[in-house]
């Protein structure tokens, strides 16, 4: 079970402020953001995104006698409650903007937030990154073309090596592949891959105050492949990257059939899991239930958290989101940046 928060200070760059993106606005993402500000954080804390978005979600929560929202010119004034420090450095959105529907502007803007939040994540003047969720949709009506935010921190990072994990209390789980048809997970497993993932299942939980993690690595075919009954990914791919894995000093194990392994796991034999595909990895960790999931892009120069959920269209702007999953990214982005990334 991943240890019990801690917001002590660690290196230089705890000092900096935490940075919440505000994903698109016709979501929920502005409502969650607005309950955290009013709750009050435990670290100072700066929104990229749309002061108007954040305004109009403090009006339908009833919030704005409590809260002010203040435009910034830097991310240096981070604010911990009382006031929602914004930093906006693309268009204002309209006042009209429709909560809950499928909007080009609010794509765009996500897109934008997120992109001018990384590049001051990188210029070291943000502690962690925590995402609130976008439309995939949206954004790729407003002209931005990617899967998600994981592909888009990777490719303005510069980044080659890195991995999504899913984490809650109870499990956590890194993917060795991650948004592709399933058709193709078997072609994308190599021992590159592999040795990749386990590394960055490593990284993870030392960032986690882990000192000596146990990673089980999941077969990729029934029972593991059955000894090559049911398929030799196992034996080609898997195998030899754990022992190399192990050969490096780090506790890998496996391969291990799917079918147990996050049981195994969530019942303390292992501190993470190394899935091959999205769904085998990230099925165990929903059903333990959204609200205290969170979802952390592993090899990044800086700590990224997100909410494991996404925009909620059907219940945006009628005041029924919990921050609980965003309250969660808050609390593992503040423990794993107490190390350096």
């Amino acid at each position: 079970m991943p240890p019990t928060p801690s917001d002590a200070p660690g290196p230089a760059h705890a000092s900096l402020p935490l940075a919440f993106t505000l994903g698109d606005a016709a979501g929920i993402g502005p409502e969650l953001i607005a309950r955290l500000f009013d709750e009050g954080l435990p670290h100072p804390a700066v929104v990229y995104g749309d002061a108007g978005a954040l305004e109009r979600a403090c009006r339908a929560l009833g919030l704005d006698g409590r809260l002010r929202v203040r435009t910034l010119d830097h991310p240096g004034a981070g604010t911990t409650g009382g006031v929602i420090g914004v930093l906006n450095r693309w268009q204002a959105l309209p006042d009209d903007l429709p909560p809950g529907r499928l909007d080009a502007r609010a794509g765009r803007g996500a897109y934008e937030y997120l992109c001018h939040a990384i590049d001051d994540a990188q210029a070291g003047l943000l502690r962690a990154l925590v995402t609130a969720p976008l439309h995939k949709g949206a954004m790729h009506a407003g002209g931005a073309d990617f899967p998600g935010h994981t592909e888009i921190l990777a490719q303005r990072t510069g980044t080659a090596d890195y991995a999504m994990m899913l984490a809650n209390e109870e499990l956590r789980v890194l993917l060795v592949t991650i948004h592709i048809a399933l058709a193709d997970v078997p072609a994308a497993l190599s021992q590159a891959a592999e040795i990749r993932a386990i590394r960055l299942a490593q990284r993870a939980c030392r960032q986690a105050g882990i000192a000596r993690p146990r990673i089980a690595v999941a077969g990729l075919n029934p029972h593991a492949g059955e000894g090559g009954a049911f398929g030799d990914e196992e034996a080609r791919h898997i195998a030899p990257a754990i022992a190399q894995a192990r050969a490096e000093g780090l506790d890998a194990s496996g391969p291990w059939p799917g079918d147990t392994i996050f049981m195994r796991a969530r019942r303390g034999e292992f501190d993470i899991v190394v899935a091959q595909y999205h769904d085998q990895g990230l099925i165990p960790v929903k059903y333990l239930g959204l609200d205290e999931g969170v979802n952390v892009t592993v090899g990044l120069p800086f700590v990224r958290t997100s909410v494991d959920h996404g925009t909620a269209f059907d219940i945006a702007g009628k005041g029924l989101a919990d921050p609980a999953s965003l309250r969660a990214a808050l609390r593992m982005a503040l423990r794993m940046s107490e190390h350096e990334p």
